[in-house]
């Protein structure tokens, strides 16, 4: 047994590096794991201490014995109370209910380690191994009985306001510890108890430690800060070039009206970036009025669609389409005095999925571009946000697609047999939103 307490103690170890190492948001919810993170691993050391010392009782003194084990199942108990704490964070983040049951898990916690110090401790042999006994083992069991009961609690009565991927995880946890509980009850030499315990602690740093999850958020907000920002001269500048558009029109210069009509389009659509994630539609929209400005910009300029009209209704990263048209034109068709033309297609792949394709009929990509712009997109974590150059459009979808949909989406490209290049977004497709 001592191999396994041994082991987790090194895979926590590890975890432990990698997360203290790691850039982080000073919060109650994270600091909160960082003292559980080091509790935890005092917890599987002493663990290891008194499986050897309960298999030794004829050579380790009684009173270290007793020492170790009151340390030990001390630990466990604070271990369980600060799961029930992060839990709690975690709930009041989500739903803004501030908590109620703090007093009564620190009185309990209080008493749990009381009872720990005070209660006699007793041990038994067996064949099979021996274990530690007596009415001091009423405190590990009740300890994690009544913080359960709590954290079930907790996710019983917030179930419809806390997100999706957080309540599983929670209930994952929650239902190991539980199972793990049952069996170190059923089997009393088995003492995985510390397999219980980090499994609970792997399943949170995994999915909302992790620290790629939380440099995710961070430049999300980062970029979501430069959307907001941006806002303040586009929604003054279009509430005025609107009313250039009433002035026009009422001087009879329709063709003009007409034009500003779908700039104030363009920038009505370009500054909503309270959403994440827009319909499909919502998109096309906003890039039909930039294409049109385009068009009637440069005469010889062609744009036509091919879309499904299924999937309007598909959620899609907001603001993805227009930056990559824009490279089409800037990099593509620009060196042929803007003669050619863009599609726009978007189907349904056989593996259940979206691709969203920009076609130019442009120079293409120059020497060597093309591996430079693979390596770019392949690394995009690596990359930071960028502001200016030639890239940002690239760039910046790839990071909103990888981070809203996940790393098995986003941005690629390929070139035309007859010239130019295809932009590749590969998107999530979910069946709800399809006709």
């Amino acid at each position: 047994m001592l191999r396994m307490e041994i082991a987790l103690f090194m895979v926590l170890a590890f975890v432990a590096c990698v997360y203290f190492s790691a850039g982080r948001k000073s919060t109650p919810l994270h600091r909160t794991f960082s003292v559980l993170l080091v509790v935890v691993l005092i917890h599987l050391a002493l663990d290891g201490v008194t499986v050897y010392t309960v298999h030794h009782l004829e050579t380790v003194p009684r009173f270290l014995n007793d020492a170790v084990h009151r340390l030990f199942l001390g630990s466990m108990v604070l271990v369980i109370y600060l799961f029930y704490q992060y839990i709690a964070i975690l709930v009041e983040d989500e739903t803004g209910k501030p908590r109620r049951l703090d007093w009564p898990a620190r009185i309990f916690l209080a008493v749990a380690e009381l009872g720990n110090f005070l209660l006699p401790i007793s041990y038994t042999v067996t064949p099979e191994g021996n274990y530690s006994s007596g009415p001091y083992m009423l405190v590990p069991y009740g300890a994690v009985a009544f913080y359960l009961l709590l954290c079930a609690g907790l996710l019983a009565v917030n179930r419809k306001q806390i997100d999706k991927k957080k309540k599983t995880v929670i209930g994952i946890a929650l239902t190991i510890e539980f199972i793990v509980c049952v069996l170190q009850g059923l089997h009393h030499t088995w003492l995985i108890s510390g397999m219980g315990i980090t499994l609970m602690t792997l399943s949170f740093y995994l999915t909302m430690e992790n620290p790629d999850i939380l440099r995710a958020e961070l430049t999300e907000q980062k970029m979501s800060m430069l959307y907001l920002k941006s806002q303040v001269n586009p929604h003054f500048l279009y509430n005025t070039l609107d009313t250039i558009r009433i002035q026009a029109q009422l001087n009879g210069d329709k063709p003009v009206a007409d034009l500003l009509m779908r700039l104030v389009d363009f920038f009505r659509l370009s500054v909503k970036v309270d959403r994440q994630m827009v319909a499909l539609d919502d998109e096309l929209e906003m890039l039909e009025a930039y294409m049109e400005l385009m068009c009637y910009r440069y005469p010889e300029l062609e744009c036509t669609y091919d879309v499904d009209p299924n999937l309007g209704g598909v959620q899609v990263p907001n603001f993805i389409l227009q930056p990559i048209v824009e490279n089409s034109l800037l990099h593509g068709l620009k060196n042929k005095g803007y003669r050619g033309s863009v599609t726009i297609s978007a189907r349904k792949t056989a593996e259940g999925r979206m691709e969203i394709c920009v076609r130019d009929t442009g120079s293409g990509f120059a020497e060597g571009k093309k591996a430079a712009i693979d390596q770019m997109l392949l690394t995009y974590a690596k990359q930071a946000p960028k502001l200016t150059g030639n890239s940002i459009g690239m760039l910046n979808v790839q990071k909103r697609i990888k981070l809203l949909c996940g790393r098995e989406y986003g941005l690629s490209y390929t070139e035309n047999a007859g010239g130019g290049v295809t932009a590749h977004l590969l998107l999530p497709l979910e069946e709800e939103n399809v006709k």
